[in-house]
């Protein structure tokens, strides 16, 4: 039997992990000094309260999980006799994957007749989602691991995801974003927008002058990207912003319909350590991840 894992930095709730039989990896984040898992640390995640602490002066910080906690995921799956398909966020935001081909090396030498798939969702957040509720669909639907392998190879690279930023001093502190401008994000009503290339890694793509000018560049981005777009999932995601989120799904259903399936979801708050709050996104499917 195949066992699916997923990780908390793609957004997915424990709901949405169990409808589609994913287990869940916690990724951490301190305050205070003190490490909190989502989902192990708490049953359900405040958004408001924890980006309400952030605009109140808490400054969180991330760090990769150990070998061993990788190893307590994997191995008691592995024991029962199930292979693994993990798929997470973008390997190249963080080290924490090399401590988990670690955990990988030594579990196939304890257990060599198991075998443990990874796919790269080349996200975090939205874009990372929307990638495992595709999986997690082929999944329900009894594709075999050969056919998810093959959909991954193509069509991990054909989704896209862009947000704009309130308040670059989270960025800035994590260093996760390449592009900003000095100054960018320090005048008054200046909005960056930043996009996940193709390596899986954040970049500033530009500026808009207010939010309504940056919400329109996200509408404008689906339209020049969008690919079949209303086929897949979309995603609409924000940092407790959710009166702007909901003007970003209201612009996107005029532009692609009032029918289109267009899901909300709370940035998780490792992700929104580096954010901070007010920030807003939208992933969907694309020609090409880069305008």
């Amino acid at each position: 039997m195949l066992v699916l894992f997923t990780d908390t930095d793609t957004d997915i709730t424990p709901e949405v992990a169990a409808k589609y039989g994913y287990h869940l990896i916690s990724m951490p984040y301190a305050v205070d000094g003190e490490n909190i898992y989502p989902y192990e640390d708490f049953e359900s995640f405040d958004a408001h309260a924890f980006y309400d602490s952030l605009r109140a002066g808490a400054l969180p910080t991330t760090s990769a999980i150990s070998t061993q906690r990788y190893t307590d995921y994997f191995e008691p799956v592995l024991k029962e006799g199930n292979d693994i398909l993990y798929v997470h966020f973008s390997r190249n935001m963080t080290a924490t994957f090399d401590n988990m081909d670690k955990a990988i090396a030594a579990l196939k030498e304890k257990y060599p007749e198991r075998t443990i798939y990874t796919i790269d969702t080349k996200g975090i957040t939205i874009l990372a989602y929307i990638v495992v509720l595709e999986i997690g669909d082929l999944y329900k639907a009894g594709k075999s691991i050969d056919e998810i392998l093959a959909w991954a190879d193509k069509e991990v690279d054909k989704f896209a995801c862009y947000f704009f930023a309130d308040d670059l001093k989270f960025f800035r502190h994590s260093g996760r974003v390449s592009g900003l401008a000095g100054t960018m994000g320090t005048l008054l009503g200046i909005r960056p927008i930043i996009y996940m290339n193709e390596e899986g890694k954040m970049v500033s793509i530009g500026k808009e002058k207010g939010r309504v000018k940056a919400m329109e560049r996200l509408i404008t981005v689906v339209d020049e990207l969008g690919d079949n777009v209303k086929d897949h999932h979309i995603i609409v995601g924000s940092t407790d912003s959710r009166d702007i989120a909901e003007e970003v799904i209201s612009m996107l259903k005029d532009r692609i319909g009032q029918d289109a399936d267009i899901e909300y979801v709370d940035v998780n708050p490792t992700a929104g350590s580096h954010c901070g709050p007010n920030g807003v996104g939208v992933s969907f499917h694309a020609k090409r991840k880069t305008l």
